[in-house]
């Protein structure tokens, strides 16, 4: 993670990513860099518009967030169930499970 921040201070200072200035911003943090890990993350972030890359990732929480809270009001919904409702269908679920052991019980006779 941490090349990836350095590339990331790199971008927000405005300064070319490449492998002398990764290197450079690494070794002030007091990391111990690996030359084919720089090497690496420079060739991989050749082609990527490092401030659109940003904005996607930006935008994914939010939407995530939005999709929570519709998800927890529909919850809060369901939760105003009438209680009479709710009983019938405890009383449905206890009727399931008594069916079911009736069978093991004659299996052992």
């Amino acid at each position: 993670m941490e090349y990836v921040y350095a590339a990331l201070i790199l971008h927000e200072t405005d300064e070319e990513i490449n492998e002398e200035n990764l290197t450079d911003v690494l070794e002030a943090a007091g990391v111990d860099v690996e030359e084919s890990r720089v090497k690496a993350l420079v060739a991989a972030l050749e082609d990527v518009d490092i401030e659109e890359a940003i904005d996607t990732a930006a935008a994914v929480p939010a939407a995530g967030a939005a999709a929570g809270a519709a998800a927890a009001e529909e919850g809060a919904e369901a939760e105003e169930e009438p209680e009479e409702e709710a009983e019938a269908e405890e009383e449905e679920d206890d009727e399931d499970d008594d069916a079911g052991g009736e069978g093991l019980g004659e299996l052992f006779g």
